[in-house]
């Protein structure tokens, strides 16, 4: 790596740094981190796992290791925590954040700086990696890409999961690439790592397991076999191989795990887990209940507890907002419609033009023989790997069950900006009208990405009319996640507002904020006979949202006092204010 392309990609770290740290700054905690914050606290404090089951330790750890250097106290003599199932999560974390004396503006910047510091290392080995495979061009446009995207931005500020699935989506798959391109045993044990490492920062990484396969059946499919004999030997070594590498990441995950359950009561454990798990008559489901007290083996069990929550969620699906209308069934047009109006416009249309130089190759090129096409693809395994990649996991987000926002979609970004970039570099090669186009679209990126600032979550494109508008099109953490309470602080202080009605959908406390300036209103309480109203987004389009069918709002919910009547002000991008 040559001088100036250090400078440059640490250049485009540095930036992305600052762009993440004073654009949360204002921030006001969203609605899962709630939950995420004490949970990780209480982990590194207390080795006890009850709450938050439903996510893996290692990005609540992260996010709470600062917090150790601070003089915090997490009570646990309150109800909610002797009785702490996944739905009474959230009182522990107002309680921690709110009503036990500590500070949560610092909590939350001291939780989310080490969120930062993973995106900017998951940001610098994405380079690493690109860069030594196809060059300091194709690394660095792919950093950039990387870095001036909104929503990896958005949600590498917040203590949630998502950037540490994107990671562990990223390392699972370029460590596994690396095995199948040298089988060496040293390679295999760092892939069974990998994947035990990367099964600690979301659940979601199970999909690995059918792509690992799916890659090494096409990798098995592209080696040259002599005799019928050799290959069903070959085949049934890298099945083998798969194994070790599962058996190996198990080994990683069960003693993370059992440091996380050292402190909680193995009978709690067993009580939460058959709370939580309910009475389902299923072997899954009997053989963790069986299990959760077991000394042993209940750090697995927590572990497969969670994975089951996961599934369980699935299946049931989630109400959202989307395009005028609330649901709990998911749809196909979510997601496609979410990427494309929540990434940056001139990085659609780079990808466009990859995708049609692509096919125009393709078309172009003669008809090769099938040992030719072989020989092509193993050597640009990656490539297509990373293709077969994003191709499964937008599959399985589209056709799956649960529409909770474009940040599920994050582990695919890198690898789209990566497949983008290599194509445009290629593409440049000598001419000057093809340079200039790229970089007015590259310069069209900055410019949009230092324009949003600060409001990231929020962020739509043109196809969209903007962020101004977006919310039209999804809430919830496509746009109000809470964000807003702190700005909607500063606002009644700088114009003196002794009283505001206020409906507030987020993380945040109002009452620790605003005291005793605020009420807390709803849709049928009515509207307020004089005076000053705040409702979140996400509130007020889920009330004015039309139900599909089987899907019911009560009229009293709807907002109808609010239909014809515009916003006198906006706080933030979230917060619509009234005057009555």
């Amino acid at each position: 790596m040559d001088r100036i392309t250090k400078i440059s990609a640490l250049l485009i770290l540095v930036f992305m740094f600052f762009i993440l740290v004073f654009s949360s700054w204002n921030d006001s905690l969203t609605f899962d981190e709630v939950a995420h914050i004490p949970a990780g606290y209480s982990y590194l404090k207390k080795q006890d796992y009850r709450l938050n089951p439903e996510h893996p330790p290692l990005i609540k750890d992260l996010a709470a290791f600062p917090l150790l250097f601070l003089n915090l106290n997490l009570r646990t003599d309150t109800p909610a925590w002797h009785k702490s199932t996944n739905d009474r999560q959230w009182e522990v974390g107002n309680d921690f954040l709110y009503e036990s004396g500590n500070n949560p503006d610092q909590i939350l910047h001291f939780s989310r700086l080490p969120m930062i510091l993973l995106s900017i290392f998951f940001g610098w080995l994405v380079f690493y990696w690109v860069r030594k495979r196809y060059g300091d061009k194709v690394g660095l446009l792919t950093l950039f890409f990387y870095a001036m995207s909104p929503t990896i931005i958005a949600h590498s500020r917040y203590v949630t999961t998502d950037i540490g699935a994107g990671l562990g989506f990223f390392m699972g798959l370029i460590t596994f690439l690396n095995f199948l391109k040298n089988q060496t045993k040293k390679n295999l044990v760092m892939a069974g790592l990998t994947l035990g490492l990367a099964s600690l920062l979301k659940f979601s990484i199970i999909l690995l397991i059918p792509t690992y396969f799916i890659l090494a059946v096409f990798w098995f499919i592209l080696e040259d076999y002599k005799n019928l004999k050799t290959t069903f030997s070959n085949f049934f070594k890298i099945i083998y191989k798969l194994l070790l590498i599962g058996l190996i990441s198990i080994l990683v995950i069960w003693p993370v795990y059992q440091f996380h359950v050292l402190n909680y009561p193995p009978e709690i454990q067993l009580e939460h887990a058959k709370s939580i798990l309910g009475s389902a008559d299923a072997p899954g489901v009997n053989f963790i209940i069986k299990i959760s007290d077991k000394p042993l083996i209940r750090g697995l069990a927590q572990y497969f507890l969670g994975v089951a929550m996961v599934i369980q969620r699935s299946g049931g699906g989630n109400n959202f907002y989307f395009l005028g209308k609330v649901s709990s069934a998911a749809t196909p047009f979510y997601f496609p419609l979410l990427y494309l109006v929540k990434e940056l416009l001139p990085l659609h249309i780079l990808t466009l033009i990859a995708l049609v130089i692509s096919l125009k190759n393709i078309i172009s090129s003669p008809r090769k023989k099938i040992s030719s096409i072989k020989e092509w693809l193993r050597k640009n395994f990656v490539l297509a790997a990373s293709l077969i990649f994003v191709s499964i996991y937008l599959i399985q987000a589209i056709t799956g069950n649960l529409n909770i926002g474009v940040r599920h979609v994050i582990p695919a970004l890198p690898f789209i900006c990566f497949l983008t970039a290599k194509q445009i570099v290629s593409w440049l090669e000598k001419s000057f009208w093809k340079k200039a186009v790229v970089f007015v679209l590259l310069l069209w990126i900055l410019i949009e990405t230092l324009w949003v600032f600060p409001f990231y979550l929020s962020y739509y494109n043109e196809l969209a009319k903007g962020t101004k508008n977006g919310y039209k099109i999804a809430t919830d953490s496509n746009y109000d996640w809470g964000q807003d309470l702190k700005r909607l602080k500063d606002w009644i202080d700088n114009y003196n507002i002794d009283k505001i009605y206020l409906d507030y959908f987020g993380g945040g406390s109002p009452k620790y904020y605003l005291g005793e300036k605020y009420e807390p209103w709803w849709s049928a309480k009515g509207q307020p006979t004089k005076g000053w109203f705040a409702v979140s987004i996400n509130q007020l389009q889920g009330a004015m949202a039309k139900p599909v069918k089987g899907f019911e709002i009560k009229q009293e919910d709807t907002y109808l006092w609010l239909k014809d009547k515009q916003p006198f002000f906006r706080v933030g991008t979230s917060i619509f204010i009234y005057r009555f």
